[in-house]
């Protein structure tokens, strides 16, 4: 299978809020050879405001967030056309399960897209992080590294590619951070050819769920505080092994004394469940985890002390006393139930409810194709078609962006009536507004310390007057509204 390693850059770390704004990706045959590449970046649409010290990391000055060639609809489009285009591939990039993915599913989203691409029709996703992670738990000197101010390995990109003799200078624009990342797999790959494919197996949600519920024991890999260490654990019952309301796998660490806990009543092992560390682990299936062999996990302490035939033992008991695993299912379950019934009961809004509004339904879903292919009149009108609301809200909001001539008087003074409010609240938002803009762009003016990657104080000056002007400008606009 091919691979495509990619990264984006965004207008802010808010993943229901945030704005790609920039996109580079590599397609790698099986043999991790360049077949093509993609870069794109775009405007800013004009019923947001952008995070300052986002822009400063990615050096996003005013003219390449006023003066691109393409809108964020045109990029969006053109980059779904290149990813159809490069599958069946694996997809992945760094760190990329928890941000890059989230981000383009909701753009996507947003766009009246199919949001789930890249892990569906034949597609997998994986994290490059999450693979690095896992190699240096098994062999701290497989790739050199640097310390971080907390004494640990530092896992970021420019520093582990920096340290193996790539040159670094440009990270943060999205091609080249896809180059760096393709770099430093390459290498981890030839250094570790056996265990390439063992880190790959768990690109595919439902190998990781068959791993949980056929296996006795594995390994997995987990980072605390900075530092990467081999689990040893068994998964629980195979008819209970799975999060009741989240459906993550669970396992037992086996480092536990499995024989004590099983004897525990009800409420004793509620109040050990609550104990740290834990003696039972979550394994995410959906987010790209690392399970590897047992042997591995055994080469380690505190496995190693205690020994195969106690391991294989604890391992057993697992697997034979369903009502234990039950019972941790059910505490776990009551636990889920608890933070749901505390959660925030606050509106939803649109662009948050990609999980929580529910899927889109497959008879709206038929009509993206006819959107698309609409001129801007009938995208229009083919709303009326449309059952989900958030979908009409959204294909509002695109022609908004891209051709407000076309919306009706009354729909127009809506839109920007609600961006307005938006935008302009003096309250602590979800989204960025922009009293929070010039709050934040003040803060990096005046402190010495946030140079980011600017060469002088002048230079950043410039930046922030750039940027600071096109809030300006986004204010004025609205201020009528």
């Amino acid at each position: 299978m091919n691979y495509v390693i990619w990264d984006i850059e965004t207008d802010s770390a808010q993943l229901d809020w945030a704005t790609m704004i920039e996109v580079g990706a590599i397609l790698l045959d099986e043999n991790f050879k360049e077949k093509e590449r993609f870069s794109a970046r775009c405007r800013m649409p004009q019923d947001r405001v952008p995070s300052a010290t986002a822009l400063c990391i990615n050096k996003s000055n005013v003219d390449l967030i006023t003066k691109g060639n393409l809108s964020h609809y045109e990029m969006i489009a053109q980059l779904e056309k290149k990813f159809r285009e490069w599958s069946p591939a694996t997809f992945m990039g760094f760190s990329s399960v928890g941000f890059d993915d989230e981000i383009l599913r909701r753009e996507f989203f947003k766009s009246l897209r199919k949001p789930y691409l890249i892990n569906t029709e034949g597609n997998a996703r994986h994290d490059a992080l999450n693979m690095i992670k896992a190699a240096f738990a098994v062999d701290e000197n497989v790739l050199k590294t640097e310390l971080n101010p907390k004494g640990n390995k530092s896992m970021k990109l420019e520093s582990l590619a920096r340290l193996n003799g790539f040159d670094s200078k440009d990270a943060h624009s999205a091609l080249f951070d896809t180059e760096l990342t393709v770099k430093v797999l390459g290498l981890l790959k030839d250094k570790q050819p056996d265990l390439w494919h063992e880190y790959l197996k768990t690109r595919s949600k439902v190998v990781v769920e068959n791993l949980i519920k056929q296996e006795k024991m594995f390994t997995i890999n987990e980072n605390f505080f900075g530092k990467n260490y081999l689990f040893l654990v068994a998964p629980l019952h195979p008819n209970s092994c799975m999060h009741p309301v989240y459906k993550w796998g669970q396992a037992v660490n086996l480092s536990a004394n499995i024989e004590e806990l099983q004897k525990l009543n009800y409420q004793d092992l509620k109040k050990e469940m609550k104990k740290s560390p834990r003696f039972y682990k979550t394994i995410k299936a959906n987010k790209a985890p690392i399970i590897l062999d047992k042997s591995l996990g055994m080469k380690v302490d505190p496995y190693k002390k205690i020994g195969e035939n106690l391991l294989n033992k604890r391992a057993e008991l697992m697997k034979k006393n369903e009502k234990f695993s039950q019972d941790i299912c059910n505490i776990l379950k009551e636990a889920a139930e608890e933070k749901m019934e505390t959660a925030s009961q606050e509106d939803i809004e649109p662009e948050e409810s990609i999980y929580s509004g529910g899927f889109v339904s497959s008879k709206d879903e038929a009509l993206f194709p006819k959107f698309h292919s609409s001129d801007w009149k009938e995208k229009f009108a083919l709303l009326d078609k449309f059952q989900d609301d958030r979908l009409v809200t959204f294909g509002h909001g695109l022609i908004y962006n891209e051709a407000p001539e076309v919306l009706p008087k009354e729909i127009y003074k809506k839109i920007k009536r609600r961006i307005a409010s938006r935008i302009l609240s003096t309250n602590k938002e979800k989204w960025w507004t922009v009293s929070a803009f010039y709050s934040e762009c003040d803060e990096i003016r005046e402190n010495d310390d946030k140079m980011f990657s600017f060469k002088t104080v002048d230079e950043k000056l410039k930046f922030l007057d750039g940027i600071n002007d096109y809030v300006m400008n986004l204010e004025q606009k609205y201020s009528d509204a």
